[in-house]
């Protein structure tokens, strides 16, 4: 009776972990990916590049000999978080447009934790691969924020312009929740699902890789637009100011406040961030 009760134990456990982490994937099937951009009647590339002996995955549509838009998505998330970016004509018309899967998520070696700094080194070094000679345009959304930042100050002659949509870069604002701390150990690393595990770790690391990463952001220098909506709860709109204060050596700096909007500006405000693309990358 004992062994049968274990015996049930264990495989709802186990149960719960496929179904998990089948679940929380957070990315989209190659199978999907055509569906979607078929129906939309898009060209597009889906593929990957080896770095440092890791998978990088990424889309590309419009003008391979144009200047580069490179997204970069949040914690967690995937490319798909900018598929609407990816099929819009105007931009494809004008500019190559890259949206990767970052490190430890979607395609790109799922579930391996990166800490910034090296996330931004590969990124780097895939965007060195791939270069076509033209300038780059970095487009980061909430942890994609600072790791465009820190992607910059890596290497600074990579990149031209940066557009950052709500980013987290004041290290007084980060509050990390105290329960992610125990999901980093083992065993209980292994219950969390799919990609919750990378983004769990990533955003318990940020508070002190912001701190780390403070002395260095007057080295800043490229052209610099911020999006933030006043209303944001999760990146909290003190990160405007602490970037003006911090930005002092950029070429320029503009700021976009958006009075009644949240953290998802990426979809509810897509088209003025279309705008804004367009403008900065000219």
């Amino acid at each position: 009776m004992k062994f049968k009760k274990r015996y049930i134990v264990y495989t709802l456990a186990l149960a719960y972990l496929l179904f998990a982490h089948s679940c929380m994937t957070m990315r989209t099937s190659p199978k999907k990916t055509k569906a979607f951009f078929d129906a939309q009647k898009v060209a597009y590339a889906d593929a990957s590049v080896m770095v440092r002996d890791q998978n990088i995955h990424y889309i590309e549509t419009g003008d391979a000999t144009a200047h580069n838009l490179v997204f970069v998505h949040g914690s967690p998330g995937s490319w798909d978080a900018w598929k609407n970016y990816l099929i819009d004509s105007t931009l494809r018309k004008s500019y190559r447009i890259i949206a990767v899967d970052r490190p430890g998520f979607g395609y790109s070696d799922f579930r391996k934790s990166q800490d910034i700094t090296t996330q931004a080194q590969v990124l780097n070094e895939f965007l060195t691969l791939k270069t076509n000679g033209k300038p780059i345009t970095l487009i980061g959304h909430s942890y994609g924020g600072p790791l465009i930042v820190k992607m910059a100050l890596e290497n600074p002659e990579l990149h031209q312009n940066l557009l950052i949509l709500a980013g987290a870069l004041d290290p007084n604002a980060e509050k990390p929740e105290k329960w992610r701390k125990p999901l980093r150990w083992f065993p209980l690393k292994y219950l969390v699902p799919g990609s919750l595990r990378p983004s769990n770790d990533e955003l318990w690391w940020l508070k002190q890789e912001l701190w780390d990463m403070q002395p260095e952001l007057k080295y800043l220098t490229q052209n610099v637009q911020i999006i933030h909506g006043k209303l944001d709860k999760l990146v909290p709109y003190s990160n405007v100011g602490y970037m003006q204060e911090s930005f002092v050596n950029v070429e320029s700096l503009t700021t976009v406040t958006l009075d009644e909007e949240n953290h998802f500006i990426v979809w509810t405000r897509e088209d003025l961030i279309k705008e804004v693309i367009l403008s900065l990358a000219k």
